[in-house]
């Protein structure tokens, strides 16, 4: 068939996986989380790296190349026709991540322009800033404008192909997003008053080592930022040669997210100190939610510097360029489903992300209706991870490790404490993680937590979506179970 054509050579297939790990939530998610939790953060969330990350990133990436097939495939072939529809769900909520992403990816362009016109003034103040987010957001016909440009973008490149399109703009965009972020990581660190920022990022305090949350945020992050449990490792993995290395590969993705998150918090969190009035004023920036520290607080400091425009566009680009390359995997999670029923690939890449583009604009409407979104479709990203480590249990996990992760050309081997422990104990931490988010909306909205239809971040809107997912994945079935081509493996006889 047409994808199985086209493959990714290995420098260009680690590019374009960094392009999906190092994306916008690693540039204003992770400087934020981090600055609530300090030191005892960053060693959190490497533990969860190693032990929720990696194992599951070999995983997918062991299914892909064995199944040569997209999620749904994937979970018929290695698991049997009754966990289809978990290839469904795990499709879905990356379908649903990618039409709320691309407006992220829209906000980031527009304060890329307004960094280069008239809009840019030297000295604004905060009020003014907020005024001007709010007038641009309270915009639908801006936003679903700035969220149309970037989906033809991204859409225009990943119909050029796999080698065409996503690996050729990625092996220049990764390498370019590094530079620039070491760039400004130099400049925030050497501003005066940094060394606030620094202790804020490096001190660790045993209060927090202790405390849960700081736990639960950190697993929280590393299945955001490495792309864990996405399911486009699957996806991707379609198009690598049999003997691509699967742990070193994902080790260097593990690896190359956190080292970009490093970067991105010695950006953020010094400049902020530094460029504050006060050290109060920069408690309060950083204590902001994500929308309001990245487009009212980092672009007011802009203006307040020398050469702030120049810089402001630097930052905003690279933030624009970070979410294309994420939003590159998230469609092709998409393509590489609809391909496997037997669409020609260009009109597969057309009707995803048009069909993106209409769902995403419930997510233009108001910062409500994204925040709604974002909080259902985080909850589901974890829960996509445990569904492939079950995916994993149903294979055989050992089974899984020596014939498929530690396979022929890999020069790191996953151990088997190592590796099994993990993946038997992913599912646990994701239903940690779950109950404790969903409980949290019984003390946020005690009377309305359990209802479905008012948009807000609490647990009947999450439990309407994933039913409505969950069951359109079930009645839909058969129909892709049949129609669905077959990929390396042999049809589970026993799960007929």
């Amino acid at each position: 068939m047409e994808q199985k054509q086209e493959k990714f050579s290995t420098i260009g297939y680690i590019a374009a996986a960094l392009g999906m790990c190092i994306g916008t939530g690693n540039v204003w998610r992770f400087p934020r989380v981090c600055a609530a939790n300090g030191g005892a953060f960053i060693i959190a969330w490497t533990i969860a790296m190693l032990v929720f990350a990696v194992p599951l990133l070999s995983t997918e990436m062991a299914f892909g190349k064995k199944t040569r097939l997209g999620c749904i495939g994937t979970f018929r072939d290695a698991g049997g026709k009754k966990y289809t529809w978990m290839g469904f769900f795990v499709a879905a909520v990356c379908f649903f991540l990618m039409s709320y992403y691309c407006v992220l990816q829209g906000y980031c362009l527009k304060y890329a322009v307004n960094s280069v016109t008239s809009a840019f003034k030297p000295n604004l103040s905060t009020e003014t800033t907020s005024a001007m987010w709010t007038a641009f957001t309270d915009s639908q016909a801006q936003v679903i404008l700035f969220h149309a440009i970037g989906f033809a973008l991204a859409c225009f490149i990943v119909y050029q192909g796999i080698a065409g399109g996503i690996e050729k703009f990625c092996k220049v965009a990764i390498p370019a997003l590094f530079i620039i972020l070491v760039g400004l990581a130099i400049y925030a660190v050497t501003l005066n008053g940094a060394n606030q920022g620094l202790q804020y990022l490096f001190t660790v305090k045993k209060e927090y080592i202790l405390s849960p949350n700081t736990w639960i945020q950190a697993f929280i992050q590393a299945a955001w930022s490495t792309g864990a449990g996405w399911g486009f490792i699957i996806t991707y993995a379609n198009y690598v040669g049999e003997e691509e290395d699967v742990p070193t590969s994902c080790l260097i993705m593990g690896l190359g997210d956190n080292l970009g998150a490093i970067l991105s918090a010695l950006v953020v969190i010094p400049a902020i100190c530094a460029l504050s009035a006060t050290p109060e004023a920069a408690n309060e920036a950083l204590s902001q939610g994500n929308f309001g520290l990245t487009f009212i607080y980092i672009y007011q400091l802009f203006t307040t510097i020398p050469g702030g425009r120049f810089i402001s566009f630097i930052f905003f680009g690279l933030l624009a360029i970070a979410a294309i390359t994420s939003l590159f995997s998230m469609i092709e999670v998409g393509v590489k489903c609809v391909v496997d029923l037997g669409l020609p690939r260009k009109k597969a890449v057309v009707s995803v992300c048009f069909a993106g583009f209409l769902v995403g604009c419930f997510s233009c409407w108001s910062l409500v209706n994204i925040d709604n979104q974002d909080w259902v479709w985080g909850i589901g990203l974890l829960i996509s991870g445990a569904f492939i480590a079950i995916l994993a249990w149903k294979y055989g996990v050992e089974k899984l490790r020596t014939q498929e992760v530690n396979a022929k050309g890999a020069d790191v081997h996953l151990p088997k404490a190592y590796y099994t422990g993990c993946m038997y104990l992913i599912p646990v931490l994701v239903v940690i993680m779950v109950v404790y988010w969903l409980l949290q909306t019984k003390e946020w909205f005690p009377d309305t937590w359990l209802n479905p239809f008012i948009i807000q971040d609490n647990t009947g809107t999450v439990l309407l979506q994933f039913g409505v997912v969950i069951l359109v994945g079930l009645a839909l079935s058969k129909f892709f179970n049949t129609k669905t081509a077959r990929g390396a493996m042999k049809d589970n006889k026993a799960a007929k």
